[in-house]
This record gives C-alpha cells, structure tokens and sequence, in this order.
C-alpha cells in the first residue's frame, strides 16, 4: 500500500448534548453581511431540467452546465439569466447520455464525457463549441472492458501540455468486490487518441482504491490528484471501503497519500466527495459521510498525505450548518465555498433544503445561506433546493443549480453575492515565457494594462470578458493584474511562470 498521513483534527465540533473527550467543546464562525439567493432562472420541463453539474465561465462571458434529466442537455445562461439550451442527449444516443462537468480548453472548447451509451455503450468524451456543435472523440467499451476504461464519472482536466485526464467508474481490473471492473485514471488526447495510465485494485485487497469518481486536479509539481469513493480501509460502515485520496503522475505511478477511516468511528470522514482544491500548497476536499453522526467533513491534506479535519457537519442542533456536503471551490477572498445537499435551517423539508458555507483554510466555518420552502415541500420552493456545486465568476459572485425547486419544481440556477469584489481569472493558471494566455474577467473592453508580477505585458482585447496576451520576457511567478478605468483587478491566484 502507497504512503498514508496521518490524521489530525482541526477545527473542534459540538454536538448535540455532551461532547467526546477527544474534542474541545468550541465553535469558531465569523459572521457574513445577510445574505439573498437571486434565482436567476427555473427549468420549465423542456429539453432538460434538474440541473446537476458545476457552472464553467466561458471566454464570451456565459456560463455553461449540464442537466441530468431526460439523457440530459447542455446549456448556456448568462450572468442575468437568459438560457439556451445547446445540445440534447441520446438524440441520436451514439453521443452518449449523462454529461459531467464542462471545461472550456485552451482551444476554445468545451470538453466533457458522458457516464453511458455511445458506440460501445459505455459512455463517451466529447468537445464542442459554444454554440453547441458536438464532435464525439471517443466511445468507451460497455461490457467486458477487462483493461480497459468504461462508464466515465466525471469531467477532464487539461494539464499544461494540452492533453486530458479523467477517471472512469468501471472498467480495469477486476475483482471479486467490483464485478464491473474496479475504475480507471485515463489519458486522451485533442484528437481523440486514449489510454489508460492506471487500473484501480491493483495492489491487494484493493489497497490503492476502487471506484474513482469526480474530476482530477493537477498540483503545482504536474502531478494529478483525485479520489476513490470505496477500497483500502473496510469497516462497518462503509463494508466496500472507506476511499482513499492519490496521486498519480501523467505517465501513471499512483501513491494513495490517504486512506480515510483510519480511527475508530471514522472521525476523518469516508467516502470522499468528488473534486479536490490546491491552495496553498495543500488541497482541500470534502467526505460525503463519516464526521459527526455520518454527516460528512471538510478536511485538508498536504502533498505528502498529513490530514487534517477542518468541520463535521451536522455539529449544529437538527444540522442547520448542513450535512452531506459537496466539492468545494476556492474564492477571490481566500476562502473556500461550498453547499450541502441536505440540512440547513428550514423545516418543511424532509431532511432540510441544503446550504452555502463558507470555510476559511484554517476551519473557521460560516452558514452564508440556508435554503428554504415557505409553504411544505415540495411545493414552494422558489429559490430551489438540493443545491449543487458553486462557481465563482469573475464579478465576484457565486452561481450554482439546484436539482429541485424553482417555479416548476425542476431546478433553478442562482446566484449569490458574498461581498467579494471582480477579478480576473486566467485560463491556464501556468506557463513559460511566450506562452499565449487568456484571462477572463467582466467589464474588461477599457483595459489599459496587463502585468504579471509587475511585468508589462502587451494584450488585445477581444470581447468585454477576455484578453489575450503571451506570458512577458522576465516574468516571475505571482498575480497578474488589469488595470482598468473602474480600478485594478488582481488575480484570485498566483500564475505560476515555468522554467
């Protein structure tokens, strides 16, 4: 088995009644402005509706996301809330059905795959533009997929040397605990060219993981990380594994740096959520389950695999800080924002309506938003329920859909003002000097400089929500920063010029 940190816990929690001897009896929040959900639009029942995935902010200033409903359907809305709907799934179905997150490539796509059907039944990778014209770069094999990917569960990640990475649920080895096959991390490149990097299951009683889900990231050092929703540690509670969080480099050496579950009653968490965050240096995750009464955890973790649990959910009277919580995404402010499925502060839902929190690197934790019915579930729901993940755009508010809700009871897409200024956002977060750059932002058509780490840079601008530009002779790595009429906008992270 790969390397294993240790777990320490972070931030201390309250529960209901007496509290554990292991944990101090404290609870560290900060307080936010009042804060509005804007439902900026409701599914209607057309192509698609419950929409499921994370928003992607496009170079033309839309947003993009996927539905889950009817074979599922692709979008675009705009930041005031006027929806399109781009391409409908399994019409014909060798395109595939159940779309995951979007990226938008250094080419102006959008790439993603889909969780089934295609050629082969086993799901596909697509691209297309952003007007909805789709190509089908590859078709994952259905049954009988020994070595090979099948049925991919999540969307890609682009490395820095432009081609694509991505996990699939099935396929691989086999074993007698995973009769589909125990997953894969696969490689694919523009053109459509796959293969696969690792099989899960690969060392003893599936020691390094099985069943990966969720998008990869890849860390400052190239390397990409992810996890695995079962495997390594088996316990009473999660009798299939409690998952892992690895590391694997883009020719295909895994390391598991965590195995989740490692004390007795799981206080680390188990069963981790999709996606991971680098800030800092560590990454940052959450646990659909395990923590406080199985309510899931926010933790963060080193490269070389030291956890610490930051919050367990549910520490609050009848949850109202939310339980089951999604990936989270890092903000402009440093801090981290995430929803919860269920939990919150309203009681006509059956297990409450869901959250927004917020979560300092350190674990101070903050409720920014409880979602509500004023009239019994599930009727009344105007500002929708069941909330999925959040994005930031570059105004600086956040937008995320809801699965259920909205006018029609079909999902909604909101946003949400935190008090955080614009930014701007590159698209590539690294790259050698030459390297041809877009850097996303709002209002951007009066720009009068670009520096990176105090560098000039020579720009064009396009469109009112791009500028193109190359990484400047001399830059060193640091925030790159608009000068506009309106102010200076800075970067939320660091651009890493390479060597």
């Amino acid at each position: 088995m790969g390397k294993r940190g240790r777990a320490t816990v972070g931030k201390p929690n309250v529960g209901k009644g007496a509290c554990a001897v292991v944990w101090i009896c404290a609870v560290t929040s900060i307080a936010l402005p009042a804060q509005t959900v804007k439902t900026i639009f409701s599914f209607n029942g057309g192509d698609g509706d419950a929409p499921s995935s994370s928003l992607v902010q496009a170079t033309n200033g839309q947003f993009y996301g996927t539905t889950a409903i009817n074979f599922g359907v692709v979008f675009s809305i705009t930041p005031s809330g006027r929806e399109e709907d781009l391409y409908s799934f399994c019409d014909p179905c060798s395109a595939g059905y159940g779309p995951a997150d979007l990226i938008q490539a250094t080419d102006g796509d959008l790439y993603s795959t889909t969780v089934g059907a295609g050629a082969n039944l086993g799901g596909t990778v697509f691209r297309m533009t952003l007007d909805g014209t789709l190509t089908t770069l590859y078709s994952f094999c259905g049954n009988a997929c020994v070595g090979k990917p099948s049925s991919p569960s999540g969307g890609l990640v682009q490395t820095l040397k432009g081609d694509f990475y991505g996990l699939s649920l099935y396929g691989g080895n086999y074993s007698a605990s995973c009769e589909l096959g125990c997953g894969t991390v696969f490689r694919i490149s523009p053109s459509g060219t796959l293969s696969t990097i690792y099989s899960f299951c690969s060392q003893p009683d599936c020691a390094d993981g099985k069943y990966p889900h969720g998008s990869l990231v890849q860390g400052a050092n190239g390397n990409l990380y992810g996890v695995t929703g079962n495997g390594a540690l088996v316990t009473d509670s999660c009798p299939k594994g409690c998952g892992t969080i690895f590391e694997v480099s883009p020719a295909g050496t895994l390391t598991t740096i965590y195995s989740f579950c490692e004390e007795s009653g799981c206080p680390d968490g188990s069963n981790p959520t999709s996606g991971l965050v680098q800030a800092g240096g560590d990454f940052f995750g959450t646990t659909g389950v395990g923590g406080y009464n199985d309510n899931g955890t926010a933790f963060r973790i080193t490269p070389s695999g030291a956890l610490t649990t930051l919050y367990r959910f549910c520490s609050e009277s009848a949850c109202a800080d939310g339980s089951g919580p999604g990936p989270p995404v890092l903000a402009a402010d440093g801090n981290f924002y995430g929803t919860t499925g269920t939990g919150g502060t309203s009681a006509t839902c059956p297990h409450g309506c869901g959250t927004i929190f917020m979560l300092t690197p350190s674990g101070t934790f903050t409720s920014a938003y409880s979602f509500s019915c004023p009239e019994a579930f599930p009727n009344g729901c105007p500002d929708g329920i069941l909330p999925g993940p959040l994005l930031q755009s570059t105004n600086g508010d956040l937008y995320g859909p809801t699965y259920f809700g909205g006018t029609n009871n079909l999902g909604t897409v909101y946003s949400l003002s935190v008090g955080v200024v614009s930014f701007v956002e590159p698209q590539t977060t690294a790259g050698k000097e030459g390297s041809s750059i877009k850097i996303l932002g709002t209002n951007l058509a009066d720009a009068t400089s670009v520096t990176f780490n105090g560098t000039p840079a020579a720009f064009l601008v396009p469109a009112s929500s791009v500028i193109t530009t190359t990484v400047p002779a001399g830059a060193t790595t640091g925030r790159i920063e608009v000068v506009t009429p309106n102010g200076t906008l800075s970067s939320s992270v660091p651009f890493h010029v390479l060597p």
